[in-house]
Parts: C-alpha cells; sequence; structure tokens
C-alpha cells in the first residue's frame, strides 16, 4: 500500500517553507505602513498550524519514498502548497477564493496569467508577493525537472537523468547537493538581473519584482502596462534574462564546476538558441516590411515577444495579435514550442520536437533499407524504445488536455479563439493567450468561476509534465 505518512510529513515541510515565505511581504506590509499586514498575519498562522500538524502526524525516523509515493507527493504538493498561498490575496480586501487560487496557480506554475489589475497602485505587500510566488515556483519546479522527472520517465526525461535523478539512499546527498547549487545560481541570476534592470532605468522594487519574474520565466509585472511601461533598455534586458532561464539551470552548474562552456555544447540549448534567432529575425523582417518602424526598433520587439512566449514568460510589450496573419499563426506555434527542459518554462520543450524529427529520420531510413538497424543518439546518449514509448504518451495527451480544456472554455460562453489559446497558455504556462479577451492586452478577470478553475487545472497539469498527474487517474496505481 501506499504510505502516506511520508507524503504528509513532507507536504508539512512544504508549508513551513512557504509560511517562512510569507515573512518577506509581511515587512513590507510593516515598512510601508499597509492594511495587507493583517492578511498576511492570518494566512501566516493558518498554513503554520496546519504545516505542523502534518509534520506531527507524519513523522518518523526515517523518510523514504517509493515510486507511487514521488508521484502523488509530486501532484498534491503543488496543489495545496497553493491552497494556502491563495490566503492572501482572499483576506486582502475581500478577494474571491476563485480569483485568489487562479491567481496564485498562475504564479507558482510561473503562468504569469492574470486577474489583476490597478497594479500600479497596489500594495507593495501584494506586489512582491505575486513574483515570490513565481520565483519559487520556479525553483521549485528546476529541482523537480532535474532530480525527480527524470527518476518518473515522465514525457522522455529520463535522457536527462543524472546521479541527482536517483533515488535511492547512496544518491540522497548528490541530490541535495545539486539542489544547493542549482539555488545558488538561481540567486546569482536574479541578482544580476535586478541590477541590470536597475541600471536600465527602473527603480530597486520594480526592479527587484522583474528579475524575480524574468528568472522564473513567470511573467508577472508591478504595472498594468507590463514591459511597454519600462524603457528600451529595460526590454532588451528583459530578453536576455528571459532566455537565460529558458537554458538548463544545471549547465550553468556544470560550466562552473568544469570551467567550461558546457551550455553551447549541449545540443538542446543550440537548437533553443537558434530557433529564437531565426524566429526572432524573421519576424523582425516581416513587421519592419509591413508597419513603420526603424529595423532596430522591429528587432527589439520581435525578439521580446518571442523569448517571452518561447520561454513561456508571457511579459506584454505589444499586441502581436495585431502584427497580420503570418505573426499571429507564427505566435500560435510558439506557444506549443517551450524552450529547454530543466529550465524553468513550460511547454512542451525543444528537446522533444528534436527527438521527433529523430525518429523521422530513423523512419526515413528504414523505408530505403528495410533491414538496415539505425540507432539514433541526442546529446551522444542513445534514445531507446521506453523514452519514444513517454513522448508519445506526452504528446497525445497535451493534445488531449487542450483539447478538452477548449472544449470546457467554449461550454463556459470564451469565444473559440479564445478558448483554445487560452487551454494552449494555460497548458503550456505562457500567460497571455490571443485575442480581446485574454490578450497580452486584456486579462481573465471576465472569465467564469468555471473557466478560471479549469484554466487552473490546465496550469497545474502543465507544469508537472501531464503524465505526472495522469497516472493517478490509473486504478493500478492506488492497488497493490
Amino acid at each position: 500500500m501506499i504510505n502516506f505518512r511520508p507524503v504528509v510529513f513532507t507536504l508539512g515541510t512544504f508549508l513551513s517553507m512557504l509560511s517562512g515565505f510569507m515573512l518577506i511581504p509581511l515587512g513590507f506590509a510593516l515598512y510601508y505602513g499597509e492594511d495587507t499586514s493583517v492578511a498576511f498575519i492570518q494566512a501566516l498562522a493558518i498554513t503554520s498550524i496546519f504545516s505542523s500538524v502534518c509534520i506531527h502526524q507524519g513523522q518518523k525516523s526515517k523518510i523514504q519514498l517509493d515510486i507511487r509515493e514521488m508521484f502523488l507527493l509530486t501532484s498534491i504538493t503543488w496543489f495545496v502548497v497553493s491552497l494556502f498561498a491563495a490566503l492572501p490575496f482572499t483576506f486582502y480586501h475581500g478577494i474571491g477564493y476563485t480569483d485568489a487560487f487562479f491567481e496564485t496557480m498562475s504564479g507558482i506554475t510561473t503562468t504569469g496569467s492574470t486577474v489583476f489589475s490597478g497594479l500600479d497602485e497596489m500594495d507593495h505587500s501584494i506586489l512582491i508577493w505575486r513574483s515570490l510566488l513565481q520565483w519559487l515556483g520556479g525553483i521549485g519546479f528546476i529541482v523537480m525537472a532535474v532530480a525527480i522527472l527524470p527518476f518518473l520517465n515522465v514525457g522522455g526525461m529520463r535522457l536527462f537523468r543524472t546521479e541527482s535523478s536517483d533515488w535511492s539512499d547512496k544518491s540522497t546527498p548528490r541530490t541535495q547537493d545539486m539542489a544547493k547549487n542549482l539555488f545558488f545560481i538561481y540567486i546569482l541570476l536574479s541578482i544580476a538581473c535586478a541590477v541590470a534592470y536597475h541600471q536600465a532605468h527602473m527603480n530597486w522594487f520594480d526592479a527587484i519584482n522583474h528579475a524575480m519574474t524574468t528568472i522564473s520565466t513567470g511573467g508577472y509585472s508591478t504595472s498594468d502596462k507590463s514591459m511597454s511601461g519600462f524603457s528600451t533598455q529595460a526590454q532588451w534586458v528583459g530578453t536576455i534574462f528571459m532566455a537565460a532561464g529558458g537554458l538548463p539551470l544545471i549547465l550553468f552548474v556544470q560550466c562552473i564546476q568544469q570551467r567550461s562552456l558546457k551550455v553551447w555544447r549541449d545540443e538542446q540549448v543550440r537548437g533553443f538558441l537558434k530557433f529564437i534567432t531565426f524566429v526572432s529575425v524573421s519576424l523582425a523582417l516581416w513587421f519592419w516590411y509591413t508597419h513603420d518602424l526603424t529595423l532596430i526598433d522591429a528587432l527589439r520587439l520581435a525578439s521580446f515577444n518571442v523569448v517571452s512566449v518561447v520561454t513561456t514568460t508571457g511579459y506584454g510589450l505589444t499586441d502581436y495579435g495585431q502584427w497580420g496573419g503570418v505573426a499571429y499563426i507564427v505566435f500560435l506555434f510558439l506557444m506549443f514550442a517551450g524552450s529547454c527542459s530543466g529550465s524553468t518554462s513550460g511547454g512542451m520543450k525543444i528537446f522533444r520536437f528534436q527527438i521527433a524529427f529523430a525518429i523521422m529520420r530513423e523512419q526515413l531510413k528504414l523505408q530505403i533499407h528495410p533491414n538496415g538497424v539505425f540507432t539514433e543518439r541526442y546529446n551522444g546518449r542513445t534514445i531507446k524504445p521506453d523514452i519514444v514509448r513517454s513522448l508519445v504518451t506526452f504528446f497525445f495527451l497535451y493534445i488531449g488536455v487542450v483539447i478538452l480544456l477548449t472544449i470546457v472554455l467554449v461550454l463556459t460562453g470564451l469565444d473559440p479563439v479564445s478558448s483554445f489559446s487560452g487551454s494552449i497558455t494555460a497548458v503550456s504556462n505562457v500567460g497571455p493567450g490571443l485575442g480581446p479577451v485574454i490578450g497580452p492586452s486584456g486579462n481573465f478577470a471576465g472569465l467564469t468561476d468555471t473557466a478560471k478553475w479549469a484554466l487552473s487545472i490546465g496550469m497545474l497539469l502543465g507544469r508537472l509534465e501531464i503524465l505526472t498527474v495522469a497516472v493517478l487517474l490509473h486504478p493500478k496505481f492506488w492497488k497493490y
């Protein structure tokens, strides 16, 4: 049977950490004399009490998780943490819990879809809490992608399995060391991004908030205008650091440890950088040709929006839905793409498309030489049949979830274009969709509660790579 005690204990530990991070916005509320201090004190107290109960009930001498318990813990942790992280929003001027949960789930999954407006006048404590949720969700997903998902063989992730992905007793210290190194690099990138934003004429509060939501590829801003409310230099800074957030963080660790440019030798990284460069330049030329802009402005707007969508950051700069039919279709595809595995971004990930093309090459060779034996490799590793099966299953479930979510949104009264782009942006954790309602210039406040809960579930499924949650629905998962 599944042993729930270590799951409950670990969940209590995460909630205890969450309550600790609530002290940060509480400090801002007290410093600025904001009424939100009461909301954060209430949320902190409730979260602390519940975490203490979980730790007490699940405590034992040794915490050991098997594969079923890992699936269960990975799935429910993000959901339960979101339930409690939404409390400050709920206590803040009586925001409905549906909106509070949607905003929180969007933050923790680094999606960036929002139901809030009036950000320019919003309390500092609420703004920093939104940004902090995305920052914590970003590092949480990186650790999960490096240490847990390859171990569970989710969506072809076994290709990236390292010694930190082995959850045996002998490898646990290595896993902890890797998590510490990843966290250290994550902090360094965040600090560098904040300094760069400040040098680009942002005040320190805006710079820190945007640094957290840029490196986490989350996309929350402190302004309703998003990044269009800041300097062109800040927009270039955002483009560079969003791209950095789309790279595998573990490669930064290895570069420092081995003192070599290991990042560029990675096949996935090369594919990602070539892809965003090609699409950005192509769209810039199209935008420059069809609009009255200088070439450098066209390149700035195109590259920022392309990187924002591919890395699933979702910052708004211009409404790319108004760029014409070609750009419209391009950005619709980019919502699917995603960047690199082991980064903070969502989406399908570049490596899955690369593997799909490798499999296609192998099949074409077999058509010509039916008796031939061909072995495709990726980053020096053989693409084994179990990886292919996991990859095909992921693609099938991904498309299935998008279709099902689109149908649900249409039934709530949302138009087909907004429904389809909304389902993609939720499952891919992009943020804004297409159309006047949920496009880059709109938000999700006008949707029904049913649509918001459906999109929240879609965000969670996309963040956990779908298979992690889908396996819980299989009857055999709960049997001996």
